[in-house]
């Protein structure tokens, strides 16, 4: 298992895979990863692209991205971005996303090839999967600082983790995970919903770094699991204005707040064969001889430049979300 952190590299509205070409987009995303990202990003080999990552490992030029949270004040109505913090032994990180990638085994998963690229969760859904621990999207709703308050692995917690938005205030901020299919058709690098080629083994979906189960015969590569997760300083508001109405508080960038439209998006941007090699060889966690490592000062200096003006003040009170969306309830 890999698992390392990537700073910010940008926060704007663009979705080079869901929208390609379109800037602005609908809703905010924070992006970390290579500073080859655009509104429009070709299906070549980005590695060969970018000149610089916010990811711990020097070979990772890939893009990951999420929506962003926002507070909405019950007084006024107005909107405030729930700043990201860097991760629990990832400190001096630039806020961002860390990342995962888990494998059964050496030689047992095959690694993304150049041009792969993925979607998971759905933006407009609504209700539960009704998946239990084997919840694809979830939130932790720490009750201590930092992290503290519960020794689960993510999604496992059987009270503190949840597929929706916490409803209760959460002290230590909340934890966002998000995890993708294992099994690969091994012929499209990308479909058009940016789903069909990629799928969970039979019997439906795996619990978090379990990775077991047979792939179906429509889909019979297994790749690493790809895990995303998201701290968001949602203590930040911990003495703003609460709903009095049985409501919470938070919002995603599309204007769910349920919280069972997280989803995340990925394009596989590792130099050469990498990737392959950390997987086939044991690497643990961000010990890998295999790669180089990169100082949060250095990475958290590579960015790109935003290009929607009208975003440009990432901390303002906003009187609606970036694009024109409210609070969906």
């Amino acid at each position: 298992m890999l698992r390392f952190g990537c700073s910010q590299v940008v926060i704007e509205r663009l979705d080079p895979l869901v929208n390609p070409d379109q800037n602005p987009s609908a809703h905010m995303h924070q992006i970390v990863g290579g500073n080859a990202f655009s509104a429009s990003m070709p299906t070549t080999d980005i590695s060969k692209l970018a000149t610089c990552t916010t990811c711990h490992f020097d070979q990772d030029f890939s893009n990951y991205w999420t929506a962003n949270l926002y507070y909405r004040s019950p007084v006024n109505g107005t909107y405030k971005r729930v700043p990201q913090v860097a991760n629990q032994f990832n400190d001096g990180d630039n806020a961002g996303i860390t990342i995962y990638y888990t494998s059964p085994g050496p030689n047992l998963t095959t690694a993304f090839k150049p041009g792969f690229r993925m979607l998971a969760g759905d933006a407009n859904r609504r209700t539960s999967e009704g998946l239990g621990n084997k919840m694809q999207q979830c939130y932790r709703c720490y009750t201590q600082p930092n992290f503290g308050g519960s020794p689960y692995a993510p999604c496992m917690d059987p009270v503190l983790d949840t597929d929706y938005f916490p409803k209760r205030s959460c002290p230590g901020g909340i934890r966002s995970n998000i995890v993708f299919p294992l099994c690969w058709d091994g012929k499209n690098l990308d479909t058009p919903n940016h789903q069909d080629h990629v799928a969970h083994p039979v019997g439906g979906p795996t619990s978090f770094a379990s990775v077991g189960g047979k792939c179906p015969a429509s889909h019979p590569i297994k790749i690493p699991q790809v895990m995303y997760e998201v701290n968001w300083d949602t203590a930040h508001f911990i003495n703003d204005p609460w709903p009095t109405d049985g409501t919470q508080p938070f919002v995603l960038s599309t204007g769910d707040t349920t919280g069972y439209g997280q989803h995340g998006d990925y394009v596989f941007g590792w130099e050469g064969n990498k990737l392959q090699e950390a997987m086939d060889n044991r690497c643990y966690l961000r010990n890998c001889s295999l790669l180089t490592a990169i100082a949060p000062a250095v990475k958290n200096k590579c960015n790109v430049p935003v290009t929607v003006t009208a975003d440009a003040d990432l901390d303002a009170w906003l009187t609606e979300l970036p694009g024109g969306g409210h609070a969906e309830y």
